[in-house]
C-alpha cells in the first residue's frame, strides 16, 4: 500500500473513468516524471460506475492527450473499498463523484476525499464532464487538470 511504503498516493475519479479521471491521472503523472518525482508517487484512476471496465478511456480523451505529447495506458476500473485505505488522496471531478465516493467510502477510510477543482487557481471547483461534448470540452479539461495537478503537487 502506497500510504504504508512511504509513496505519496492519489486516484482521480470521474463517472465512467473514460474522460475526466485518465485526464487527471494522465496530466498529474506527467508533472511528477517532470520533476523526477515519479518513484515517490502511486497515481491512477478509477469510476464510480462499472460501465467501462476494461476499456480504454474514450478515443477523444487519449487524442487531447496525445496531442500535448502526454503519454496514458490506463485501462478502466472501478472504485473499490480497498482505494479508500491503500490512497492518501481521492480527488472526485464533481459534486456527484463526491457523492457516490461518500456513499460508499468504508468506516476504516484513511483517504482524504476531496474535488481535485478545490485545487483550482481559478475557483472553478467543478471539473465538467466533457463526454458529450466537442473536442474543445476535452481541451478545456485538460487545461483545468493541469492547473488543478499543478496546484495540488505543490500543495502536498
Amino acid at each position: 500500500m502506497a500510504a504504508q511504503s512511504g509513496k505519496k498516493s492519489v486516484l482521480f475519479v470521474c463517472l465512467g473513468n473514460i474522460c475526466r479521471s485518465p485526464i487527471a491521472e494522465a496530466v498529474f503523472t506527467h508533472l511528477v516524471r517532470e520533476k523526477g518525482q515519479l518513484d515517490q508517487w502511486e497515481i491512477n484512476s478509477a469510476a464510480t460506475i462499472d460501465m467501462h471496465i476494461g476499456k480504454r478511456a474514450d478515443p477523444r480523451t487519449r487524442a487531447c492527450l496525445e496531442k500535448h505529447s502526454v503519454p496514458y495506458g490506463h485501462i478502466v476500473r472501478q472504485v473499490t473499498e480497498g482505494d479508500f485505505t491503500k490512497f492518501q488522496y481521492i480527488l472526485g471531478m464533481d459534486h456527484n463523484n463526491i457523492s457516490n465516493l461518500k456513499h460508499i467510502q468504508p468506516p476504516n477510510s484513511t483517504a482524504t476525499v476531496k474535488l481535485l477543482g478545490s485545487y483550482d487557481p481559478e475557483g472553478k471547483e467543478v471539473i465538467e464532464d466533457p463526454y458529450y461534448g466537442e473536442d474543445s470540452d476535452f481541451e478545456r479539461v485538460y487545461q483545468q487538470c493541469v492547473q488543478c495537478c499543478t496546484a495540488f503537487l505543490d500543495a502536498v
